[in-house]
């Protein structure tokens, strides 16, 4: 049976990874919790999450298709395009390692709104901590476009990606946020951050898939439907569209503007689930 509401929930789900994936606000927090309002649940909604994940990363290699292309032509011979495929695998390594060693683990005690808005308000005091910081002391930008960075800054953003392995502690926030304490620019840091994201997402991809499929073929735990194909579908595209606004909009916003924008959103948002919880307003 075809079920509307089950489609409606694959939309505004895939709305808020889409909108999120790239903003320093954390899009696993905020699926966590939309989920959660939504009352989304099952033995689907790991397998949703990356099929939703996969369109906002898809997104990133449209908007980047042109540069993506030049990189693997261009990774044969020395050029900038291979220095940046050397960056990448080594900011990639940490969190694919610790992320391999402890996913479970974290997701076993952390995956929760709690543990998520107390992450979203740190994060946001962290965000002024740093703005605040480069606007006193007038610090000025070590690296100023991406193609500049070393592979040992690479390996340090690949540090502070590993921060975000805690919900609502935002990947893009620890990586663009990490960029700027150690010397990148707005531009470096956040064009840095959306690529990082290739191999990061499709990382975790293929070993969410993979568990899952284990899992299935052995014990069994759901049965594919029709309705999940809609609803997957619909997810996927909806992310995929609303990724790529934010993508185009976050590269012209940065260009003018600081990140403590994003700083309040996560505090107050973060305390409005506090507040709500501890009051019983929601039962998180």
């Amino acid at each position: 049976m075809f079920d509307i509401l089950y489609q409606f929930k694959a939309f505004v789900l895939g709305i808020v990874e889409g909108l999120t994936e790239f903003l320093p606000i954390s899009s696993t927090g905020h699926l966590i919790i939309a989920g959660d309002l939504l009352n989304f649940q099952g033995p689907e909604v790991n397998t949703f999450s990356i099929a939703i994940q996969a369109g906002a990363i898809f997104a990133v290699c449209w908007f980047y298709r042109v540069r993506l292309v030049k990189v693997i032509t261009g990774f044969w011979k020395p050029s900038k395009e291979r220095q940046l495929v050397i960056n990448l695998i080594v900011a990639f390594l940490p969190a694919a390692i610790l992320g391999v060693l402890f996913a479970d683990l974290i997701e076993s005690f952390l995956f929760n709104p709690i543990t998520v808005a107390i992450a979203l308000v740190l994060g946001g005091l962290i965000i002024f901590w740093v703005e605040n910081r480069h606007a006193k002391l007038n610090i000025q930008p070590r690296v100023h476009e991406m193609d500049d960075m070393s592979a040992r800054d690479a390996f340090y953003v690949g540090c502070m990606q590993c921060i975000a392995m805690i919900p609502g502690t935002s990947r893009s926030g620890a990586t663009i946020i990490g960029g700027l304490v150690l010397g990148l620019s707005r531009r470096a840091a956040t064009e840095f951050s959306f690529f990082l994201a290739i191999p990061t997402i499709f990382g975790a991809t293929i070993y969410s898939l993979a568990k899952i499929f284990l899992k299935v073929s052995t014990q069994q735990t759901f049965i594919w439907t029709t309705n999940m194909t809609v609803g997957f579908t619909v997810g996927f595209v909806v992310s995929f569209l609303s990724a790529l606004i934010v993508v185009k909009w976050l590269l012209r916003y940065v260009s003018s503007n600081d990140f403590k924008a994003f700083g309040w959103y996560r505090i107050i948002f973060g305390l409005v689930i506090l507040v709500t919880h501890y009051t019983g307003i929601v039962a998180w």
